[in-house]
């Protein structure tokens, strides 16, 4: 077991949690990326990533399994949650997806609802699903999003998304439900703007991490409505080294002792072994949003709280990769400052760490961007600078 001490975080790995089974056809390309629900019976509930033949993605349901000490240590397949069906996760050759889900309690709902991607011919985007138990799954259709500054989303590729679980203010102070999720604009991703340049620039309008917004009445609030969003608001861009070419959504928003936490993801370019070349690394980090006013940053992370390091996360369909999406307070056993973080390994499996929220947030100054539309240079530096 390996434990993470930077920034005041503390986290701990704890077990390879899942593997395909190698006689399952929907798992020979892998099981990653899974959600993370308490039903209402108190079982704590897995959303995998299951990759079928040509990457044919389903989502599959399991139970989350602890020894005597609390630690997860296994699962129970339960069977496939949703399934490419619906034209907007189908393409035009059969093939599609339903993947990398989230799953939040909605309060006001008094349901579960499910944020996933689509792929369908368009490309990927953002799909909401509905349930009352976390086993009938009753599909909501895409999110849309009305325009902003000339930024069409409807017709950009989107992921990561995750809603909060109550309504939070919006850029005017009004209540309503919001989402957070990553536009993949052309041009952006990292096997496209990596370079060997000793600097780069980036365009705050593209590669980063959105909050958005649904304009409903809260009163009478049902889910088959939830599914326009606007009030679009940039809420962070990559900065440190370790997310220098693309950051993203990981695990939903929960609340702490401080604010709102997310873990989330983040891309750089590392040289492979002998100088052949580069590959993309993607780690985690975490991020603090205040409580009153979630669009306000209170932390982030300088270095990455969890990195590739074991074998299970360098190799795989993806090498280099850990991939937050699940979360799961452990108020189950008394330590409401716990928190399990399942992640994806590799593309290729699914693992679990234990992380610990300290006291007191560390004292590390946040990256400042203060043109709204700027333009700034992102300059590498020694993995140990504090940003």
């Amino acid at each position: 077991m390996r434990k993470n001490l930077m920034s005041g975080f503390q986290l701990k790995r704890l077990d390879l949690l899942m593997e395909l089974e190698p006689d399952n056809p929907y798992e020979v390309g892998g099981v990653l990326n899974p959600a993370a629900a308490r039903g209402p019976d108190g079982e704590l509930y897995l959303f995998p990533r299951l990759v079928g033949k040509n990457n044919f993605s389903r989502i599959g349901i399991a139970r989350v399994q602890f020894n005597d000490v609390g630690d997860p240590c296994g699962i129970e397949r339960l069977g496939i949650a949703l399934e490419p069906e619906a034209d907007y996760e189908l393409r035009a050759n059969g093939l599609g997806g339903c993947e990398d889900a989230r799953v939040t309690f909605v309060e006001r709902f008094g349901s579960y609802v499910m944020t996933y991607t689509a792929l369908s011919r368009a490309g990927p985007r953002i799909a909401l699903a509905v349930s009352k138990d976390l086993f009938h799954w009753r599909r909501l259709g895409l999110a849309t999003f009305e325009p902003y500054r000339g930024i069409d989303f409807v017709h950009v590729d989107n992921k990561d998304a995750s809603l909060f679980p109550i309504a939070i203010p919006n850029h005017r102070g009004k209540m309503q439900l919001a989402m957070i999720h990553r536009p993949l604009f052309a041009g952006s991703r990292p096997e496209e703007i990596d370079c060997d340049e000793c600097w780069r620039l980036v365009d705050l309008d593209h590669e980063s991490i959105w909050i958005s917004y649904c304009p409903m009445a809260l009163e009478g609030l049902e889910p088959d409505r939830l599914a326009l969003f606007n009030s679009h608001h940039r809420l962070a861009t990559p900065v440190a080294p370790w997310e220098a070419l693309k950051i993203g959504g990981g695990t939903p928003p929960v609340m702490t002792r401080h604010g709102w936490m997310i873990l989330y993801h983040g891309v750089h370019a590392t040289d492979t072994v002998g100088g052949t070349g580069k590959h993309l690394c993607y780690s985690a980090g975490v991020m603090i949003l205040s409580k009153e006013h979630p669009r306000t940053i209170l932390y982030r992370s300088p270095e990455p709280l969890l990195t590739p390091i074991l074998p299970h996360e360098r190799d795989g369909v993806v090498e280099n990769v850990v991939f937050p999406t699940g979360i799961d307070c452990r108020n189950d056993i008394g330590q409401p400052d716990r928190f399990d973080i399942y992640y994806g390994m590799a593309d290729s499996r699914i693992g679990v760490a234990s992380m610990t929220v300290p006291r007191r947030l560390p004292t590390t100054p946040l990256p400042k961007v203060d043109a709204p539309n700027a333009i700034v240079p992102v300059v590498p530096q020694p993995a140990e600078t504090t940003l």
